[in-house]
């Protein structure tokens, strides 16, 4: 059994939820398992500490889980354009995972939410893709193959799963061809590292 790990930051619930949708998708192939990683807030104020554990949802991701994983899948939510700070901020700590090679030859992808529909959806992605490709990664996107995304009206780039969350009262939850594309993506990243765990 491999593990992949879904590794994601949320705030109002969207990165959260497809997060949830890409670790079904991974579990759905024979041979793999997901596991579910977020990463804690970061504050300008230098006192301020985040507890050990979160107060709800998966725990928070360590180096191991990194070191561990067959694949990575990673999540975030759009920051004019670009992958929330905690994302980037626990991405700065893999220093030594790249200076020994860990994460080279894994396949890995990306997911995004974002609150208006031409918010950065695909430039959040390729944020996220950067220190992956440092990494040695192998980036894996979502091929037109996937019927949905050449149906969906919100969310869902070839680059990757993303979703439209709207703000305040045009808050919206993942539709079918986010959640469908989220989905494949998990799946997908899934398939890939059973391929390249039975070389």
């Amino acid at each position: 059994m491999i593990e992949i790990l879904v590794l994601y930051y949320s705030v109002g619930g969207g990165t959260a939820a497809l997060a949830r949708r890409v670790a079904r998708g991974v579990a759905s192939a024979p041979g793999a398992e997901p596991r579910l990683r977020t990463v804690p807030k970061i504050s300008a104020e230098c006192e301020a500490v985040t507890p050990a554990i979160p107060g709800d949802g998966p725990p928070y991701a360590t180096q191991r889980d990194l070191r561990e994983c067959a694949g990575l899948v990673l999540g975030s939510p759009t920051r004019f354009g670009n992958m929330a700070a905690p994302m980037k901020y626990f991405l700065d700590s893999t220093g030594d995972l790249w200076l020994a090679g860990a994460l080279a030859g894994k396949p890995a992808a990306v997911f995004t939410s974002t609150a208006s529909l031409h918010g950065g959806q695909e430039t959040t992605l390729l944020s996220m893709m950067l220190p992956l490709l440092h990494h040695g990664m192998l980036l894996l996107g979502l091929p037109y193959s996937e019927r949905r995304l050449n149906t969906t009206r919100s969310g869902g780039t070839p680059y990757g799963a993303s979703h439209h969350a709207g703000t305040g009262a045009g808050w919206r939850t993942p539709d079918d061809d986010e959640l469908e594309l989220a989905f494949a993506l998990g799946r997908r990243v899934a398939d890939i590292a059973l391929r390249l765990s039975a070389r």
